[in-house]
C-alpha cells in the first residue's frame, strides 16, 4: 500500500513538471521532489492506517511541509514525534527570502505546529493516530511571489488552476480509492470543496473542520477546541486526555 501512495506521488511530481505558472509567481517549489526521502519515509512509516478518514490539507507551508517533506511537517514534531529526519535538498531555483533549510531550518509552521501538536497530546503516540487517520495535502506544489509571499492555489488564475486542479483531483481519488477509508475531512473549506468535486461518486463521506492558519481570527481563539466540535458532529470519537496520559 505504502508503495503505491508513493507511486502515486511519483506520478503527480512528473506530470506536474509540464505546469507553467507566470506572475505574480515567481518561484515553485515541490517538497514531493527536493524532499522526496522524508515524503516517503512518511508514507512508509504511517500510510497503511486510515481506517476512519483521510485529513486533507491545501498545500505546503514555507516552513512546514517545504523543510521536512511532512503535510503541515512542523520540524521538531516531525523529528521528535514522528522520529522522521532526513536529508532534504534544495528546489531548482530557491527564492532568497524563503531558504529550503531541512531540518536545520529554525523557524516554526504555527499551523504544523497546531494540527500536530494537537495530535500529540490527544492520541500520545503517532501509532494510535495513525491507525485511524492519515494527513495528505491537495496540492504539493508551493507558490511565491517575488516579495516571497505564500500565493495559495485558489488565487492562481484560471488558465492555471484548471490543469492544476485536474492533476491534484487524480491524485487525491487514487490515494482514497487505495487506502478505502470511508470519510475525508477537509482541513479548512478550500481541501473540503476540492475533495467533494474529486471525489464524486466515491462511497466516501466528505466533511470538514477549521483549519489551523494562524491567519484565521477563528483559530487563534481556541483551534483545537473548534476542531474537535468539528470532528464530534461528524461522529468522529476522540480518545480521551487521561488514557492518552497513562
Amino acid at each position: 500500500m505504502t508503495d503505491s501512495l508513493w507511486q502515486i506521488a511519483q506520478d503527480l511530481t512528473r506530470e506536474l513538471q509540464d505546469l507553467q505558472f507566470d506572475a505574480p509567481v515567481t518561484h515553485v517549489y515541490n517538497p514531493l521532489s527536493y524532499a522526496a526521502e522524508t515524503h516517503r519515509a512518511y508514507l512508509e512509516r504511517f500510510g497503511d492506517g486510515a481506517e476512519e478518514a483521510v485529513f486533507l490539507g491545501m498545500n505546503p507551508g514555507p516552513w512546514g511541509m517545504a523543510q521536512t517533506g511532512v503535510p503541515f511537517g512542523e520540524i521538531e514534531l516531525v523529528r521528535g514525534w514522528m522520529g522522521i529526519e532526513g536529508p532534504v535538498d534544495k528546489p531548482s531555483q530557491e527564492h532568497p527570502k524563503r531558504p529550503v533549510e531541512g531540518f536545520q531550518c529554525t523557524r516554526s509552521e504555527v499551523s504544523g505546529r497546531r494540527l500536530w501538536g494537537w495530535a500529540r497530546e490527544r492520541f500520545g503516540t503517532p501509532e494510535r493516530f495513525f491507525q485511524r487517520f492519515l494527513v495528505l495535502n491537495y496540492c504539493p506544489l508551493i507558490f511565491l511571489e517575488e516579495s516571497g509571499r505564500n500565493r495559495t492555489p485558489d488565487k492562481l488564475p484560471v488558465a492555471e488552476r484548471r490543469p492544476l486542479f485536474e492533476l491534484c483531483d487524480r491524485a487525491l481519488r487514487r490515494s482514497v480509492e487505495l487506502l478505502e477509508a470511508p470519510r475525508l475531512v477537509g482541513i479548512g473549506k478550500f481541501a473540503q470543496r476540492r475533495a467533494e468535486k474529486a471525489l464524486a461518486g466515491l462511497p466516501v463521506t466528505i466533511g470538514g473542520m477549521l483549519h489551523p492558519s494562524p491567519a484565521s481570527p477563528r483559530a487563534n481563539a481556541g483551534w483545537a477546541e473548534q476542531a474537535e466540535e468539528d470532528l464530534r458532529r461528524q461522529g468522529i470519537e476522540l480518545p480521551d486526555l487521561r488514557a492518552t496520559a497513562k
